[in-house]
């Protein structure tokens, strides 16, 4: 349930009403815009009479919410959320650029990588150290190593850094990294859901690559119900019937996002395609969408790769992207 409150409320007449309705045994959800101010109730509403609610002389509106997803409705939640990393602002109109490679190697790599992306325009640096992958007998990352590493890139470059994590045993070793990656095969992973949703941090939640935009939101709605809001979804991709690419891109997606919810909607062209050359047009398709960032996967070496090789685009095509990327947001403003 939603109960729009009228402009102008005294502070003191609002806490009134959020403490009756707490005492009902509801949690409330306050968003506070420039000309109204909303509660969100979540709970069981039935205890709650909405004609003697309505007749207050301090409310405006009250409507129930049909859908399962509250807290990140964008119903209770009428303005953008801005997700803060650093200085970097994600959502509201801000665009950002996430890159590097899909797996930490050596030092070498990701340290040369970071400084490519950066130099490029890239404000975020995204680099795996766990990796999900399909064979056991495939390069399973190099772990607490990687995130290790990670910090070193961050270090020369300044760049906050995003990473995936698999098991919620292994959050101890992401206290110090700026955004934790839910990859797509562990997006309805729900104790990992939860455990992220005690972190302070922001929360990249990537789509699963057969759910719903309504299951998506619903693995949002598990973090943010814990006590985190910091959340980001980010459009990867879907299983078709499409056999030219490794997933279907499904740009819709940036579009009905931000009608149903308030968060940041960011897209993965590099696993939506899994083909270099294909990367290009989906992300400026995804800038032109709408999408508030992009993730993009870039090695140095793609030739020799330990993972993924074949999506990553070089360090002077990423460059050349870049440009292309800005101008499109240039063309849309």
């Amino acid at each position: 349930m939603i109960v729009v409150l009228k402009h102008g409320v005294s502070p003191e007449k609002r806490d009134q009403l959020i403490a009756w309705l707490e005492n009902l045994g509801l949690r409330i959800h306050v968003s506070d815009g420039d000309y109204q101010t909303v509660l969100g109730l979540i709970g069981d509403v039935s205890v709650v009479d909405m004609d003697l609610v309505a007749s207050l002389e301090i409310v405006d509106t009250v409507k129930l919410v049909s859908e399962p997803f509250k807290c990140c409705n964008r119903q209770f939640h009428p303005d953008d959320l801005i997700v803060e990393v650093g200085s970097v602002r994600i959502g509201g109109g801000n665009f950002a650029m996430i890159a590097g490679p899909c797996s930490v190697e050596t030092e070498e790599q990701i340290v040369a990588v970071a400084k490519a992306v950066k130099a490029s325009g890239a404000q975020l640096l995204r680099g795996g150290a766990f990796k999900p992958r399909t064979s056991p007998y495939d390069f399973q990352g190099l772990k607490g190593t990687g995130i290790e590493l990670l910090k070193i890139a961050r270090a020369e470059t300044g760049l906050p850094i995003v990473t995936e994590v698999m098991s919620a045993h292994d959050l101890p070793l992401f206290e110090d990294v700026d955004v934790i990656q839910i990859g797509a095969r562990n997006m309805q992973n729900f104790d990992l859901l939860r455990e992220a949703g005690k972190l302070g941090r922001p929360i990249l939640l990537k789509r699963g690559m057969a759910n719903t935009l309504k299951e998506l939101l619903m693995s949002a709605e598990y973090i943010m119900a814990s006590g985190n809001e910091r959340v980001i979804l980010c459009e990867r991709g879907i299983r078709t019937f499409s056999d030219y690419t490794r997933n279907t891109l499904d740009l819709s997606a940036v579009s009905v996002l931000h009608e149903l919810t308030h968060l940041p909607v960011i897209v993965d062209p590099s696993h939506a395609t899994g083909v270099a050359r294909y990367v290009p047009p989906m992300a400026l398709a995804a800038a032109a969408a709408g999408a508030d960032g992009l993730i993009i996967e870039v090695h140095n070496d793609p030739m020799h790769a330990l993972c993924d090789g074949a999506q990553s685009l070089r360090p002077e095509e990423y460059d050349a992207l870049a440009k292309k990327i800005r101008a499109v947001r240039e063309a849309i403003r």
